[in-house]
Order: C-alpha cells, then structure tokens, then sequence
C-alpha cells in the first residue's frame, strides 16, 4: 500500500500560503494567487476534488476555495452546510469564511449518517519546528472537591456515557438521585444549581470561555452546562471512570 504523505509534511515544503486539498478520492495542491479557485463536490468531471463521489446527498459542486485579497476562502454553493471545527457550521448563501495557515478539516454531512471529510492546509509563513521527542504537555485540568466531582458526574452522566445528543440532567434529576446516593448530606435542586454555578464561575474566572451569559447570550437554555462539560471532559477533569460514583 503507498504511504500517504501529511499534509502538514508536503505544507513545509512548499510556498507560503499554497492549499493543499484531500479527499479519500484525491487531492490537489494550487500556490497563492489572486483568482485561483478549487472547486469540490460530487461530480467528478465538474470539480477539482471528487468528494462523496457515490452519496447523492452531497451536492455535484458542493463547495469552493478561493484565494482572494491575500488569503483562501471557503464558500458553500451546495444544498447542505458545510462543518468546521468547533461545530461552526457554513451555510449555502452564507459570506465566504476564511481560512486560517495550517490544517483544517472540514465536514459534509452525508445520507445515512455517513459524513465525508475534506482536508485542507493552508502552508504557513514559517515553518512549524517538528518536537517528536518533546514531553507531551498535559490538558490543562481543574480540581474539584468530593462533593463537586460526585454532583458533576450526576449531573452530567450522559456525557460520561458518551450519549450521541448528551444534555445535563435537569435539577430536580440530579437532587433525587444524589438523595440516593448521599441521602444524610440534604440534597436539594437549589443546593445543585448553586454548586455547578459556582463551579462555572470559578472556571470562567480561571480563564475558560463560554461559561457566561454576557458569553453566549440570550436565550441561553442548557448552553452553559454543555460548554461546562464539555470543557470538563476535554480537560479530563472528569473522565468515564468517574462514573463508579454512581453504583
């Protein structure tokens, strides 16, 4: 089988600002230059990168990257959006987004669940000092007492079991079932809301964003729990193995 090269690899080589484009049916690379445009979707003979080539939920010319006033630029001109990290989404008829130097894969959501996925780098101006025998920095991670760790698993147990649309129980949920768990410590909805508030506030204090209302705005509904969690989880301040505190 021939070994595909990194696209972070081929960008290191190559001059400031030349795209590189891959999809699992090809790939293209195109230096900069005011105008030049690649074209992506479905129909092969129609576009520059062949992309969900046998799923006709992705459009036939999907999408375009175009280098204009310094810098590419992804446009959507499909019928579905196209997926960026951080789920940041990029509708048909939506303003160009620009790309941003080094890698970025972005997503299209495909028939049946299946999504298709379109690697892009962006070479950078310098180029990136390779560290394979550095020590691997640790995630960032906060402490949390005994009762915060016990009410943070309750409350946020489907993340733990890696629910596919995972939301935080509700209050009243994770009183009755601390009520269980710990019925000699008076366990009620408020003392809960109280104790992740001030979980959140202290996180936001210590840097972590989107754990505000001023943050993310009205309505804000579960959106801060699930910012909260989520920032939990990708800091391993809480992991799956903290689920043995519910049994």
């Amino acid at each position: 089988m021939e070994k595909r090269t990194s696209l972070a690899e081929v960008g290191r080589k190559a001059l400031p600002r030349t795209i590189y484009v891959r999809s699992v049916a090809g790939e293209l690379s195109v230096p900069p230059g005011e105008g030049h445009t690649i074209y992506f979707g479905r129909n092969r003979p129609d576009v520059h990168v062949c992309v969900g080539e046998d799923d006709p939920r992705v459009s036939r010319r999907h999408g375009q990257l175009e280098f204009t006033n310094g810098q590419w630029w992804v446009t959507a001109t499909g019928q579905l959006p196209i997926r960026f990290p951080k789920s940041q989404w990029l509708l048909p008829g939506d303003t160009a987004i620009p790309l941003t130097a080094g890698y970025t894969p972005l997503f299209i959501q495909g028939s049946q669940g299946r999504e298709h996925l379109l690697e892009v780098y962006v070479a950078e101006e310098t180029k990136p000092v390779v560290r394979p025998q550095d020590p691997t920095q640790p995630p960032r991670s906060w402490t949390l007492t005994p009762d915060e760790r016990l009410v943070l698993t309750v409350v946020g147990q489907r993340y733990l079991l890696n629910d596919l649309h995972p939301l935080p129980l509700s209050w009243r949920q994770a009183a009755d079932q601390l009520a269980e768990l710990a019925p000699e410590d008076g366990w009620s909805s408020k003392r809960v809301e109280h104790l992740v508030a001030g979980i959140r506030g202290r996180l936001s204090r210590d840097g972590q964003a989107g754990l505000t209302r001023e943050e993310v705005g009205e309505p804000v509904g579960n959106t801060l729990n699930d910012n909260l969690f989520t920032a939990l989880m990708l800091s391993t301040t809480l992991t799956s193995a903290d689920l043995r505190l519910l049994d």
